[in-house]
């Protein structure tokens, strides 16, 4: 190995080689399983790829290999050997749990189809059409998915076949009403139309859109489908007459479906929701072990590049994935434990998954200080190894994001620091077999360089706690190694586990407190600098500072962990209370939720509502306000105040979902009003207009992007549900046997756009429209409908039925996009805009607070960001990033939607929300502040106060660009002058008050984190300030002339 190498293979600067961080001494590390101290090189081994030794991933094919071709082999040869791997690709997909879920969507399909094709079971359903959704429902209720969201979909099926039964019932008692006791039949059908037609419906609308969730949006297209046959279709309502025979054929059918569907996911290779939740949490714990290993070697070596592997991003893109799989699974897992009655079971696996992810924050605050410790070594003057131009800028989840590695627009480099190389790791060897009773020897200070840099502090602290910091990481990565589970699904606790790392904690703590006292001592910090060089020193003991005090949170955590699983273990092998059913008492739930609501912060009121006209509460009513001098003022007061209070009281019909809510019903009234004329009637049922009420349903969607996508899919399906229909029937001649096959392949493949490809809209639209050509052909074919003259009889037409169908589509999916567009359009990108804006104003106010005060006040009747509110910040983003999806959908005549300009602000906007998450949780750690942390914020108070201002001030002005499409002023409030006060502060007290007030090393946690915190906050909004640049780049004379 040559001299400008390093131990990682990679090449390092001259300046590098010249100062080098010494060798870590050997520590004593606890083995959880036996709780043993041995004494050795603790080293986390090298990653994929480490020492020159790239993966094999990376020297591997990225295409598939083709089979070895040789001038002997014959074109036949060839062919089979290429079918040989395609067959063993099918069949490794078969044997998948996708390819398991496919092939139940299919046999379930073909079940819910002998509704049709088997004339006993038609029978059962009376001789009216309509015997195909059996088989719809089979596809819009699919099996699947896990026994927790099979109960669910029942829940969900049973209330909208209630609703619909509510809805049609009430309309026949209104239409009897007027037209047989008041005889004004056209007074009843307007009645019907408004109220239960543009009403019932637009509810519909507005629950879809406020709920938001796929089993819900499939009810509202069932109900939907329900309300729309029998209030325009049956002639029940038209004709005053009560009749039952619909809603009873509709309750048959969806009982079918759904038996069908249950059955099938139940019975074959069922999924149990629980069974993944476990297996979800034992792949948390694999990734949160690597990204602990990886991070601590990387602040411990000081090389950025660590992060950059392709190790790390796998191990994050995983979490990813697993994080979302997590809570999904943790949703259906309660269904599966309230269904047999272990929902304390449910109670223990939801306080796991939450611990799970306050060890994935801690991570994220392990990785703020390392990636703080990168940029100020670039500020230093350290040569960094560069890193791959294709890495990713954000690698890690929302809670995982901090600090970005980009070292753009900081200071130019000082030639006076030195380099600081990465730490000399030796390969893992016992030096001591045996056990030892005592710590390892403390460093002697007396050789400690002197403190003159930033690598200096960096080098004195890891000489100190180094060793003990990768005893502790190793034993905490030992310990998510062998947890939670073992093969058979059974919960494996050690019982050394807890003692073992009490013991390294123990150790720990003592090795941080003589590392951090060392760090810290007197004649290291009374000569006299500048500002900027003090606040550079106590940013780096920040940096050193805040990431022991997070390791040490990560295993005060993993005590948490053991102890959750330990609970668990017990209520699963021997559940002590028994099985319960609690949950069946809503009504108690309900009162403890009223008496656990409190009163809101007057400075919290929702930028976030509906309505950007919404008024806060805290706006004085016009009686509060002085009144005027003369009569005149008075009189014209007066009519203000009942203008003002008209004005206020009619603010729910100015929120968006209502506005929506109206326009949503108004045109389905509309659409269905020639079923209600005798005149136009005729030609509604010929065209099959229920068709093109129930598409102009689907297709309307709350924002106009929104709509364009899925009115296109609804068309796209149509036309090609159409033509396989087409097909079927002229291949099969009406054989049901034929027609049978011909469906459980088309269920086959819609079931794989469904389930594996994630397009439900697509595959549901082209088997709906089969399902309304093919089998409704053969329901007229062998005389099972009342109308068997209707499009050919019993020699069904099919190209005229499709013909129907189609144009029925067509005609609801143009009359949803004239409805969207036309009456109170809503644009996606003018949404995304203004919810952008909505949100920085309220982080802006939120910040304002300035955090730590919560700490020191004494009457403080809310957090600093309560779980509600925090709730509703983080749901609002994800709402702005579907907002998002659908802007590119909208067609602008200024150009094409900037997405990837768009993701990057979010991702910015989502890394602030992490960094007040981040803040919230260190406070919430200790709601109140100790005797020295006490005196630490009030000497800082002015210090932060400024800061929190300047951050408030910046999150204002990036809403009011973004709201008025206005370039950023070059002239804004400077954050990191104020910064550097505060750490200046912070030297200071160290330096003066730490003794005389009785502070400890720990007391200063909470400004380290809020140090970190601050800096991931100016430089997120200064990230997305330069991307609102390329958005409405810079100032002009154009802009500002005055027209």
């Amino acid at each position: 190995m040559s001299a400008n190498t390093n131990v990682n293979g990679s090449e390092n600067s001259p300046i590098i080689s010249n100062y080098q961080r010494p060798k870590l001494r050997q520590a004593t590390l606890i083995l959880p399983k036996t709780g043993r101290r041995v004494k050795r090189n603790v080293t986390f081994g090298g990653p994929p790829g480490a020492n020159g030794n790239e993966s094999a991933d990376e020297l591997s094919p990225l295409l598939r290999r083709k089979p070895t071709e040789t001038q002997d082999s014959s074109i036949l040869g060839r062919w089979m050997v290429t079918l040989s791997i395609y067959m063993h690709d099918v069949w490794t997909f078969a044997n998948s749990k996708t390819g398991k879920g496919v092939f139940k969507c299919s046999i379930a399909y073909l079940l819910g189809s002998l509704a049709t094709f088997v004339l006993p079971v038609a029978a059962l359903l009376g001789q009216q059409d309509g015997k195909h959704m059996v088989a719809t429902i089979t596809v819009y209720f699919h099996p699947a998915r896990s026994q927790g969201s099979i109960v669910e979909a029942i829940g969900c099926a049973a209330v909208a076949f209630l609703y619909a039964v509510c809805i049609c019932f009430s309309s026949m008692g209104v239409s009897i009403f007027f037209g047989r006791t008041l005889d004004l039949i056209v007074l009843g059908h307007i009645v019907v139309l408004i109220v239960f037609c543009g009403g019932g419906l637009g509810f519909v609308g507005w629950t879809k859109q406020r709920l938001g969730h796929p089993l819900v949006n499939i009810s509202c297209s069932l109900t939907s489908l329900a309300i729309i046959t029998v209030l325009t279709k049956e002639g029940a309502v038209q004709a005053a007459e009560f009749s039952d025979d619909k809603i009873v054929q509709v309750m048959k059918m969806i009982g079918m479906g759904v038996v069908a569907t249950a059955a099938v996911s139940l019975l074959i290779s069922p999924v149990s929701a629980k069974k993944d939740l476990r297996k979800d949490v034992s792949d948390v714990t694999d990734c949160l072990s690597e990204l602990l290993a990886v991070i601590t070697r990387a602040f411990l070596t000081g090389s950025e590049q660590e992060l950059k592997r392709q190790h790390y991003l796998d191990s994050s893109d995983k979490y990813k994935k697993v994080s979302n799989s997590l809570s999904k699974n943790l949703k259906e897992a309660k269904y599966e434990h309230y269904a047999v009655g272990t929902e304390r079971e449910y109670a223990l696996e939801t306080k796991l998954v939450r611990c799970l992810q306050r060890l994935a924050q801690n991570i994220g605050g392990l990785r703020s200080a390392a990636t703080t410790q990168f940029l100020l070594l670039a500020q230093s003057g350290v040569s960094i190894p560069p890193t791959p131009s294709t890495a990713p800028s954000s690698v890690l989840t929302p809670v995982f994001s901090s600090f970005s590695s980009s070292t753009d627009g900081l200071f130019s480099a000082s030639e006076e620091y030195e380099a600081l190389s990465a730490i000399d790791e030796t390969p893992e060897v016992e030096s001591c077999t045996g056990d030892i009773d005592d710590p390892p020897p403390p460093c002697d200070a007396g050789i400690a360089p002197t403190i003159k840099s930033a690598p200096d502090i960096f080098s004195w602290f890891i000489m100190q706690l180094g060793p003990s910091m990768k005893s502790l990481a190793v034993t905490l990565q030992k310990l998510l190694d062998e947890l939670p589970f073992d093969l058979d699904g059974r919960i494996a606790v050690n019982g050394h586990f807890r003692h073992s790392l009490e013991e390294a904690m123990e150790l720990y703590n003592d090795s941080r407190k003589e590392a951090l006292g060392k760090l810290y001592e007197k004649h290291n910090l009374t000569k006299h600098r500048s500002t900027e060089i003090e606040a550079d020193f106590e940013e780096v003991a920040a940096s050193c500072g805040y990431f022991s005090f997070s390791l040490l949170d990560f295993a005060n955590e993993m005590k948490v962990y053991l102890e959750i699983l330990d609970d668990l273990k017990l209520e699963v092998e021997e559940r002590p209370d028994g099985r319960s059913w609690k949950w069946l008492r809503f009504w108690r739930r309900l009162r403890r939720r009223d008496s656990n609501q409190t009163k809101n912060d007057p400075e919290q009121e929702s930028f976030i509502a509906q309505d950007a006209n919404d008024i806060p509460d805290n706006i004085p009513s016009p009686p509060d306000r002085k009144a005027p001098r003369n009569a005149a003022d008075t009189l014209d007061l007066k009519a203000g105040t009942f203008r003002y209070r008209l004005w206020v009281a009619l603010r729910f019909f100015r929120r968006e979902d209502v506005k929506f809510a109206i326009k949503v019903g108004g045109g389905a009234a509309l659409y269905a009003l020639p079923s209600f004329l005798a005149a136009s009637r005729p030609f509604y049922q010929h065209w099959r207009g229920e068709w093109g009420l129930l598409s102009y349903m689907l297709v309307c969607a709350m924002t106009i992007g929104a709509s364009n996508t899925t009115g296109w899919a609804r068309f796209l399906g149509t036309c090609i549900g159409a033509v396989c229909a087409i097909v079927s029937w002229t291949m099969s001649q009406g054989n049901p046997f034929l027609l049978a096959f011909f469906g459980w392949i088309m269920a086959l493949w819609t079931a794989y756009i469904i389930v594996a490809q994630g397009k439900g809209p697509m595959g549901r639209f082209i088997m709906l429209t089969y399902n309304l050509s093919a089998l409704y052909a053969y329901s007229l074919s062998v005389k099972d409908l009342d109308d068997d003259d209707d499009e050919g009889g019993i020699d069904p037409i099919i190209s005229d039925i499709v013909l129907h169908r189609v144009v029925a589509v067509l005609s609801g999916c143009l009359w949803g996009l004239i409805i969207t567009r036309l009456i109170w359009p809503i644009s996606a990108r003018q949404k995304l805009k203004s919810g952008l804006s909505k949100l920085w104003l309220r982080m802006g106010l939120i910040w304002k607070r300035d955090p730590l005060t919560v700490l020191t006040e004494g009457a403080v009747a809310n957090s600093y960001l309560d779980i509600r509110e925090e709730f509703e910040l983080h749901q609002f983003l994800s709402h702005l990033e579907s907002l998002r999806s659908s802007a590119g959908a909208e067609v602008d005549l200024r150009g094409s939607f900037p997405d990837a300009v768009y993701s990057r602000i979010l991702r910015c906007t989502g890394a602030m929300l992490d960094a007040f998450h981040a803040m919230n949780v260190m406070i919430e750690k200790n709601r109140r502040a100790t005797k020295g942390e006490a005196e630490i914020l009030r000497y800082t108070v002015t210090e932060r106060a400024q800061l929190s201002t300047r951050i408030s001030h910046l999150f204002q002005v990036l809403a009011s660009s973004i709201k008025l499409e206005y370039p950023l002023n070059d002239a804004l409030p400077n954050t990191e002058h104020a910064r550097d006060r505060l750490l200046a502060k912070i030297f200071h007290f160290r330096k003066e008050e730490q003794e005389k007030v009785g502070a400890t090393d720990e007391d200063f946690e909470l400004l380290y984190a809020y140090a970190l915190v601050t800096g991931q906050l100016a430089k997120e909004i200064a990230d997305a300030g330069e991307e609102m640049e390329k958005l409405f780049g810079n100032l002009d004379e154009e802009m500002l002339q005055l027209q």
